[in-house]
């Protein structure tokens, strides 16, 4: 079996970067009057500027496909063709289309030539899952190299206009027209963009990052659904999906918005977050000193000091100088927030060989988190 390397990382994010102030200019305004919940949430959440694929007349500039196509094209020159890579692996929770799948659209507009693809499917970690595909791939000597990608197009599904039939239905009901907390709390968190890493199977470049371990773990067993999409959470926990409405109903209810349950997400995101990072890292050994780079994704730094203290409370502490973020810059881009925040790590100038960086992501979907340890050659 292989050795495996990252040996290249790029990111795309769209167009000019977004402040606080000009999100709803970008997104629209809901029943013509600005959000109440906008500025709880971004205070809260201390994101500053994010990306959307939208210019300034309010038009899409890029799908999601476009966006990962953009990120690996840019891994490429003229050492590193596009008709050189032997598999990609693409993740997304935004995906354009129910068919054909997120890889062969991105595959579609690379136009590189045979190859094998694969789609992972889910929110945060189907990134995650899309690059164990390919680490696997290089490592079982399937082939020597491979692409994978995290990417996301959240504000085609954040724009006013999902919502307003919503709210027309709500007002010709005689009922309040406000759009449900659950439904308006990830409008201000979420944003555009892709990362992309080569996979190989020999450690080449500048600051080739050996792969050393990747492990997944669902807490699905135990817990109900906190973000979804495409259905309607019932009183029981269950989600009804949008294949069991009438198709007026996908309107009345916005069911095709991305929602969060606040409260589940609150009492169990960080509990098992601890819970499987200990799990990973007892698994292979490693002392929470020996990680140099701590690279969590989370969706709001509302959760960065409340992840430290359940460290804490559940034994194990990776100190505050060892972390590295850049949620504030680029916002929650959801799956492609992982390989944005690496490709930063990466070109700051900071590493040195022998560094170990760990990459943690959780997935608020139904509580699923993924964790890599890398270390520098």
């Amino acid at each position: 079996m292989s050795n495996v390397y990252i040996t290249r990382i790029s990111r795309f994010l769209p167009n000019k970067p977004v402040g606080n102030d000009d999100m709803e200019s970008k997104l629209g305004v809901i029943n013509g009057q600005e959000s109440k919940a906008r500025r709880i949430v971004l205070r809260n959440n201390e994101i500053k500027s994010r990306y959307y694929a939208i210019d300034d007349n309010g038009a899409f500039t890029h799908n999601n496909a476009e966006l990962a196509k953009e990120a690996v094209e840019l891994l490429c020159d003229d050492t590193f063709k596009p008709d050189q890579i032997e598999l990609l692996s693409c993740g997304t929770t935004s995906p354009d289309q129910i068919l054909p799948s997120h890889a062969a659209m991105v595959h579609g507009l690379l136009k590189n030539g045979n190859m094998e693809i694969n789609s992972s499917t889910g929110a945060c970690c189907s990134s995650m899952n899309a690059m164990k595909y390919a680490y696997l791939a290089v490592k079982a000597e399937q082939v020597a190299n491979a692409v994978c990608t995290g990417s996301e197009r959240f504000s085609s599904w954040l724009k006013s206009d999902i919502f307003e039939h919503e709210i027309s239905n709500l007002i010709s009901l005689e009922e309040r027209p406000i759009l449900a907390f659950n439904k308006e709390f990830l409008r201000w968190m979420l944003s555009d963009g892709a990362g992309a890493f080569l996979l190989e199977n020999e450690p080449k470049g500048e600051n080739p990052l050996k792969i050393e371990w990747m492990e997944g773990f669902s807490y699905a067993f135990e817990l109900e659904a906190c973000m979804y999409s495409g259905g309607d959470k019932l009183e029981n926990g269950e989600i009804k999906p949008w294949s069991e409405y009438s198709s007026d109903s996908w309107a009345d209810k916005s069911l095709f918005a991305i929602k969060q349950d606040v409260k589940l997400l609150s009492e169990n995101i960080l509990v098992k977050g601890v819970d499987s990072l200990k799990k990973a890292i007892q698994k292979h050994g490693v002392e929470p000193d020996e990680i140099t780079y701590y690279l969590p994704h989370i969706s709001s730094y509302y959760f960065k000091e409340r992840l430290y203290e359940e460290m804490i409370n559940q034994g194990l502490v990776i100190p505050w100088d060892n972390w590295f973020m850049n949620l504030d810059k680029v916002g929650n881009i959801g799956a492609a927030s992982i390989y944005i925040m690496l490709e930063e790590l990466v070109n700051s100038g900071k590493l040195k060989k022998g560094d170990k960086i760990l990459l943690s992501v959780p997935e608020s979907a139904r509580f699923l988190y993924h964790y890599a340890l890398l270390t520098v050659c």
